[in-house]
């Protein structure tokens, strides 16, 4: 807490705001992805779906699937509203004759199982303990992650052994908001007990991080990650507070921010 004491004293002589949260994107920023295959993965959707008693052929499941899913993609990155996985395969089983909700016991086993491969394919990047070490104790520490589907995060999370050193983990899927609508911040922001301008952003994404956080004035940190590189954050013509090529870099950047 000393150190904390220091860091408010020498803000305050600045004429600066107090940081007193942290807040991190997880899937590019905290973790990457290796190995993943999504055809596999459909695949085994598919099985799943027929172990569950709905008999239908492949070609005709993958394609209701794909129709269901590109009318909810429209809606997710257009509209900004979440919608999970289950909704769309039960109106793509629905397109082909059934009877289902997303609610459906059998739809809700074929998400978990479409989804095995994707969480075991995350991989914690360097320096990101360190960085959640330094900060932990001292800040208040929140992720705000876009996802269709909050148990894969919760899940993700546990498997890189970093879920205990959160305060706050906040998923669209269960906001209903997608980044960069300023609800899911807002929500962020409430439950952790800060202002925006106590608030630092830390995200690979120019348009769902930077964008999203800068519109409330929180501070932020870019981290160029495999879905994000530099070029992309160029080409957004964004502009966040500090930028870093990785975890270890951005570890230097969020300690000059918070005045460590």
């Amino acid at each position: 807490m000393q150190r904390s004491t220091a860091n408010t004293e020498k803000r305050e002589r600045e004429g600066l705001p107090q940081i007193k949260a942290v807040t991190f994107d997880f899937i590019g920023t905290l973790v990457s992805v290796k190995g993943y295959n999504l055809e596999a993965s459909k695949m085994k959707l598919y099985r799943a779906i027929v172990d569950a008693g709905f008999n239908v052929g492949q070609k005709e499941f993958m394609n209701a699937y794909s129709w269901a899913h590109e009318k909810y993609r429209v809606v997710r990155y257009q509209k900004l509203v979440e919608v999970t996985n289950a909704v769309w395969i039960s109106e793509a089983l629905n397109k082909l004759g059934f009877k289902t909700s997303s609610d459906d016991d059998g739809i809700k086993m074929a998400v978990n199982i479409f989804f095995e491969d994707y969480v075991s394919s995350f991989r914690l990047r360097k320096c990101v303990k360190q960085v959640l070490r330094m900060l932990s104790g001292d800040y208040k520490l929140g992720l705000v992650s876009n996802f269709t589907y909050a148990p894969v995060i919760y899940a993700g999370l546990r498997k890189v052994g970093i879920s205990g050193f959160f305060d706050l983990i906040l998923v669209s899927d269960a906001v209903g908001w997608r980044k960069p609508h300023r609800k899911i911040f807002e929500e962020a922001l409430k439950k952790l007990g800060v202002k925006a301008g106590e608030a630092v952003h830390v995200g690979d994404s120019p348009e769902e991080d930077i964008k999203g956080a800068k519109q409330l004035g929180m501070k932020t940190v870019f981290v160029a990650s495999q879905f994000f590189p530099l070029k992309a954050l160029f080409e957004s013509g964004l502009e966040p507070d500090t930028i870093a090529e990785n975890m270890c870099e951005a570890k230097e950047r969020i300690r000059e921010i918070i005045g460590l």
